[in-house]
């Protein structure tokens, strides 16, 4: 904050967006290489996402949700559940972020085995590396030195694993559920898990009795390749936590599905009830974004092109490494990279990032890993005047 603050900085300006390009305040246009924190989808102002929020917002923007509910969340809810399998994800509990959402999974998962009689069970697993959000619960299950050391005395019973094959030291029958972000970490700097892991997990926590929660805020909705990161190994959870592209990158709404399994412990007298609430759960202008989102889906045949997208990004990242001996590696999960920059401590990704902007970048990085994450909707060309932005930085910086 002391830099943030200084007389001498002056802060980014956003002005505008248009596709995937943003605008400073200068009028300076920049490809949005982070899609503006992992969020946005089908590219910035698009007609079709614009229209629906107006359309929304001529009827209501926000209403109780809390013995009400409004047709825009009873749609959503809808098409959510009809992203999977029949008879596994079948119902929606909306809240407002991606900490959230995982929160709201925790706090389902504890209290359906205390409502089916499977009280002793008291501790979660997670992984290191992991980041599921900021508040107390979500950050309990995080093992990023930089997010979560300063509260790791301070959250919930959780075992931090590196592998799957450490489950064999396990007491299944303690443990309330397996939390991981499929495929891929985001905050840990795009590190990939191997093949076959949640496959692996589904079949240890179906052995033990332990719920499996996927947090797919950030996989979500397109970005690995598939709509859902679990597709690719088809693998269900018993509950997941949805946000960030939910919107298309909107407006803040988050929602955690569950098996209906878990929904029906909760049923019966008030004391079962599911006691957690959001001023803002079932947001209509949000849930009208959200469809429309998915909507554009279908219209556009956006995951029918990702493909191509997903193999000229591959060449790309190739290209970028063998041509700088300051790449370290490159790691790849469909539209998702991290350029990880060889013999830094710890700024070199901040500061090619800060040196991309003037080559027309704007960016974000873990460490010394450089992330590029663009709308789901950026064409060829623009990805290698990134990949170029990049190269530029990476000399400026480094030689």
């Amino acid at each position: 904050m002391s830099d943030w603050c200084a007389d001498d900085y002056e802060p980014l300006i956003i002005d505008k967006g248009r596709g995937v390009h943003l605008y400073d305040c200068d009028g300076n246009r920049y490809i949005d290489g982070n899609a503006s924190i992992w969020t946005n989808i089908h590219g910035h102002s698009h007609p079709v996402i614009d229209s629906a929020i107006r359309e929304q917002l001529e009827k209501i923007a926000h209403c109780s949700f809390l013995g009400t509910t409004n047709e825009p969340a009873i749609l959503l809810a809808e098409k959510l559940v009809r992203l999977f399998p029949p008879a596994t994800l079948g119902r929606v509990f909306f809240s407002d972020d991606g900490s959230t959402a995982v929160e709201c999974a925790l706090k389902m998962a504890i209290q359906y085995f205390q409502l089916t009689g499977d009280k002793h069970r008291d501790q979660f697993i997670a992984f290191q590396g992991a980041y599921h959000g900021d508040t107390m619960g979500a950050s309990a299950l995080g093992k990023i030195s930089t997010f979560h050391k300063r509260f790791e005395d301070f959250g919930m019973p959780v075992c931090h694993l590196e592998q799957t094959s450490q489950l064999q030291g396990v007491d299944g029958t303690k443990v309330i559920a397996v939390v991981i972000e499929p495929l891929v970490q985001g905050a840990a700097g795009i590190r990939l898990w191997p093949s076959g892991m949640l496959k692996e997990l589904r079949h240890w926590c179906d052995e033990n009795g332990v719920l499996l929660i996927f947090d797919e805020v950030m996989t979500g909705f397109g970005r690995t390749g598939k709509m859902f990161a679990c597709e690719h190994e088809e693998v269900v959870p018993d509950l997941m936590a949805l946000a960030k592209g939910l919107t298309g990158g909107y407006l803040p709404l988050a929602a955690t599905l569950c098996s209906a399994s878990i929904y029906e412990a909760f049923l019966g007298d008030p004391e079962r009830t599911f006691y957690y609430g959001h001023s803002y759960s079932g947001n209509p202008l949000g849930c009208a974004a959200a469809l429309a989102n998915l909507r554009v889906f279908e219209d556009e045949d956006t995951l029918e092109q990702l493909p191509p997208k997903v193999e000229h990004l591959a060449g790309s990242l190739k290209s970028l490494a063998e041509g700088s001996s300051h790449v370290a590696e490159v790691r790849q999960c469909g539209m998702i990279a991290g350029i990880e920059l060889s013999g830094g401590d710890g700024s070199l990704g901040a500061r090619c990032c800060a040196a991309a902007r003037k080559y027309g970048l704007l960016t974000r990085s873990i460490g010394d890993t450089v992330v590029f994450l663009p709308p789901l909707v950026i064409a060829s060309d623009e990805i290698d005047k990134a990949m170029k932005a990049l190269e530029r930085s990476i000399s400026d910086i480094l030689g």
